[in-house]
């Protein structure tokens, strides 16, 4: 259920009617105790005006006949959702209205604030950048990609219990170096809101790094190579004492054995 905390009144007429003028700025919006929430917690929906109101009107997206008004004589006005229900969650905009205004004319409606109401997030992507095969003397970025901004995220290696590295984000995304000596592994990553209460999503899928044999590979042809060498000029080696050998036992004055 949604209450304004004071009286609920139909406005001297929609919003939604109205063009207002340039001076009359839109207001903000917030969420408290966040914009993401699990199923259960009371929510909060914050109207603060740039100016001295004396009403303010709540909308949600999809539900224009579901508007909520309330009288306040002052810049800020609170609409209270208790226990928040899935179905409560969506796109909500706020205006607010001056008697000395015109009659039927409101503010320019609020920037849209996104209520998810969720138990679980969905999970991120994990992608190498500039691959998943990387040279011990190069550097590898593993990227961690939600639905999300302003997120926190946590990088996992397979094989050690707690987080690899932990990064707080504005973007939907975080990026975490390895040193590409140590990289080779296998990781995976999930995404949380950054306060309490906490939302998680479910880990991504495993991403395998692997190193690059280029380097083993040519050290391993130049050690061949080399033996083939001294093979070579052990048997130069062996057939010069074998000819050596023969002459001396063709020379005149030989004894035979």
């Amino acid at each position: 259920p949604i209450s304004s905390g004071s009286q609920e009144s139909h406005g001297p007429s929609s919003p939604v009617f109205s063009v207002p003028p340039a001076l009359y700025p839109k207001p903000r919006m917030g969420a408290q105790p966040a914009a993401i929430v699990t199923p259960g917690v009371n929510v909060t929906l914050r109207c603060q005006a740039p100016q001295p109101a004396w009403q303010f009107a709540l909308f949600k997206s999809g539900e224009i006949t579901s508007v909520l008004y309330r009288d306040v004589s002052m810049e800020l006005a609170e609409f209270f959702l208790e226990e928040v229900t899935p179905a409560q969650g969506g796109s909500y905009h706020c205006c607010y209205w001056n008697p000395g205004w015109n009659l039927g004319v409101w503010s320019h409606p609020s920037d849209t604030l996104e209520l998810l109401v969720t138990d679980q997030l969905p999970p991120p992507s994990l992608v190498a950048l500039p691959g998943p095969v990387v040279a011990p003397d190069a550097n590898v970025s593993l990227r961690c990609a939600g639905r999300l901004r302003g997120m926190s995220f946590a990088l996992y290696r397979v094989g050690v219990a707690a987080p690899l590295q932990y990064r707080d984000s504005a973007e939907p995304w975080a990026d975490f170096p390895l040193r590409g000596a140590s990289a080779p592994g296998t990781y995976s990553c999930y995404y949380h809101t950054p306060s309490s209460p906490y939302v998680l999503s479910l880990r991504s899928e495993p991403l395998l790094i692997s190193a690059d044999g280029s380097g083993s590979l040519d050290y391993m042809q130049g050690n061949l190579v080399r033996l083939g060498l001294a093979g070579l000029v052990l048997i130069s080696l062996g057939t010069l004492v074998v000819f050596d050998w023969r002459s001396q036992s063709c020379a005149p004055g030989s004894v035979s054995p």
